[in-house]
């Protein structure tokens, strides 16, 4: 069911490509029947039998789901660009899935709308898929997922229940999750981006990947608003999604002030931002501190969260810089 899951997700660029009528549209429409369609039916064909998952079979089975569902993935990809090779159409997907934002494509500008948000979706998809391991799957496995948060939070939350049941807590971080992406969304487009490369960077901001609609990158919209912007919500996504569960629920910053992890998080790349921009500035890569601090902050925010997205040629750098 998982698989028939995951096609249902293909339905959201597949409802862009056909109130655009973009080129992409009939991939769309047989990818989702293909995953479905493959989904149900593994489903009736495996239903019969029923037993308890063991340990073993729970790390089996979250192993197939991150090899299975690029696969999937891959199919929009496949169908409409008939010269990608398998390989590369798995890698792309494998990639954005796990977040790791390395692409195989070029020429993103001119790519349909559906096939860009499509990339950029596997990011979010990838980021909840993590959360929901975590917290949800675990504990079904017997792999102590309570003990694991307790023992991976830090500071005075790691006593504190989220939720009494897992399920619910999942259920909250996904609330949490989907609310800021939404509000990266609103900035975006607020902030001058048009709607489809707003989706598209609100989810590959959020998902922490790196996808971009344009081989420019972040660098096309030459926007210190937007870079703003993007920084501020890597900055939230890099944070504990506990703590912003918690300070959701009670509609207070106090969980934020409570989370040591944050203060030393911030300290920590946010003085890397200031000694770059000084590097930079002392180095006469940029000709004043404010330019140097703009491109030393967002690229810095970008590499410390693993949101990827960059604005500038780091060879263009001194070796040092770029090390850092």
């Amino acid at each position: 069911m998982v698989i028939a899951i995951f096609g249902l997700t293909m339905l959201f660029p597949l409802v862009i490509a056909e109130g655009m009528g973009d080129a992409a549209r009939h991939a769309y429409d047989k990818a989702v029947l293909i995953t479905i369609g493959s989904g149900i039916f593994l489903w009736l064909f495996t239903r019969q039998n029923k037993r308890d998952l063991r340990s073993r079979d729970g790390f089996l089975l979250v192993v197939l789901i991150w090899t299975v569902l690029p696969i999937f993935a891959a199919l929009p990809l496949l169908i409409y660009l008939p010269g990608l090779s398998f390989t590369d159409a798995y890698f792309e997907t494998m990639s954005g899935l796990t977040t790791t934002g390395a692409t195989v494509l070029s020429g993103l500008d001119n790519l349909p709308a559906s096939i860009n948000i499509w990339r950029a979706q596997l990011h979010l998809l990838g980021g909840l898929g993590v959360i929901v391991l975590v917290v949800a799957v675990l504990p079904l496995l017997g792999v102590g997922g309570r003990q694991m948060y307790k023992a991976e939070t830090p500071g005075p939350m790691k006593d504190t229940k989220l939720t009494p049941r897992m399920e619910e807590t999942a259920k909250g971080l996904w609330v949490v999750y989907l609310s800021i992406t939404l509000a990266c969304f609103v900035a975006f487009w607020l902030g001058g981006m048009g709607w489809v490369d707003a989706v598209v960077h609100a989810f590959s901001v959020m998902g922490l990947g790196g996808f971009s609609s344009h081989d420019a990158s972040f660098g096309h919209f030459d926007s210190v608003t937007l870079e703003v912007i993007a920084q501020g919500f890597a900055l939230i996504a890099g944070m504990n999604f506990a703590t912003h569960f918690l300070a959701f629920r009670s509609r207070s910053f106090q969980p934020y002030r409570l989370d040591p992890e944050m203060g030393w998080f911030l300290l920590v790349v946010l003085g890397s931002c200031l000694g770059l921009a000084l590097f930079l500035w002392f180095k006469d890569v940029y000709v004043d501190f404010p330019t140097a601090l703009r491109y030393a902050s967002f690229n810095t925010i970008s590499m410390a969260t693993t949101m990827g997205l960059a604005t500038v040629d780091f060879n263009l750098w001194p070796y040092f810089a770029g090390l850092w």
